[in-house]
C-alpha cells in the first residue's frame, strides 16, 4: 500500500501545531504531557481530531522526519511524542544532562533587542532555557526570522569555567540559563556593540 503524501503546506501547519502542543499549551486539546514532555500518540491524534484538526500516525511521522531543526522525537517504540527543547511549560524536565559546551556558540537575534542584551544579557524570556547554535549559519536563520539577523558570539567555554551549566538537546540544540552580557560580542550585524 502506498504511503500517503502531503503537501509542504500541510506539513509546515502540523509542525507548528505539534509545536503550541508539545511545546507551550497541550491544554488546548485537552491533553497533558507526562513530566519529560512525552505525549501519547493515539491520545494526541484523538484529541487534535475531536479539536478539529486533522491529524494521523503517518502525518506525524513525515513531520518529525523532514523538520530540517528536527524539533520532535519519537519514543523508542514509537508510541509516544514529544519537543526537543523550546518549551514554556516550566513543569517540563527533558532529563538533559550537563555538557561541557564548545569554546564559542552563537546567537541570532534582531537590532531591536541589542539594548536590553547590552545590558541584562540573553534572557530565556518565557522559554526553560536559552537557546544557542553551534555553527553560525544556523544563527542567521535563527535571527532572520524576525528581520535582518544580528549575530551574537557567546564565548560559552569561559561561562562554563566560571560555573554556568550547558546542555545539548538530542538534535543539537545549546541550551544554558542565562548569557551576562560579559560573555558576548557581536560578530555580524548594522552596528557593532560597544566594548
Amino acid at each position: 500500500m502506498a504511503q500517503p503524501t502531503f503537501s509542504k503546506k500541510t506539513i509546515v501547519a502540523t509542525s507548528k501545531f505539534l509545536s503550541l502542543i508539545l511545546r507551550h499549551q497541550p491544554e488546548t486539546i485537552g491533553v497533558t504531557l507526562d513530566p519529560e514532555g512525552w505525549l501519547d500518540i493515539d491520545t494526541l491524534i484523538r484529541q487534535a481530531n475531536k479539536h478539529g484538526r486533522e491529524l494521523s500516525k503517518e502525518l506525524i511521522q513525515v513531520v518529525v522526519a523532514e523538520n530540517d531543526k528536527q524539533r520532535f522525537a519519537l519514543s523508542s517504540d514509537g508510541l509516544r511524542l514529544r519537543a526537543n527543547q523550546g518549551h514554556s511549560i516550566r513543569s517540563i524536565d527533558l532529563d538533559l544532562q550537563a555538557v561541557a559546551p564548545p569554546e564559542i556558540l552563537f546567537h541570532g537575534t534582531i537590532e531591536k533587542f541589542l539594548t536590553s542584551i547590552r545590558s541584562r544579557g540573553l534572557l530565556k524570556q518565557n522559554r526553560n532555557h536559552v537557546h544557542l547554535s553551534a555553527d553560525r549559519d544556523t544563527a542567521i536563520k535563527v535571527g532572520s526570522r524576525r528581520g535582518k539577523p544580528v549575530i551574537l558570539e557567546v564565548r560559552a567555554t569561559e561561562m562554563h569555567r566560571d560555573g554556568h551549566d550547558f546542555y545539548r538537546s538530542e538534535n543539537g540544540v545549546w541550551l544554558t540559563d542565562h548569557v551576562p552580557p560579559s560573555y558576548l560580542a557581536e560578530v555580524e550585524s548594522p552596528h557593532r556593540l560597544s566594548t
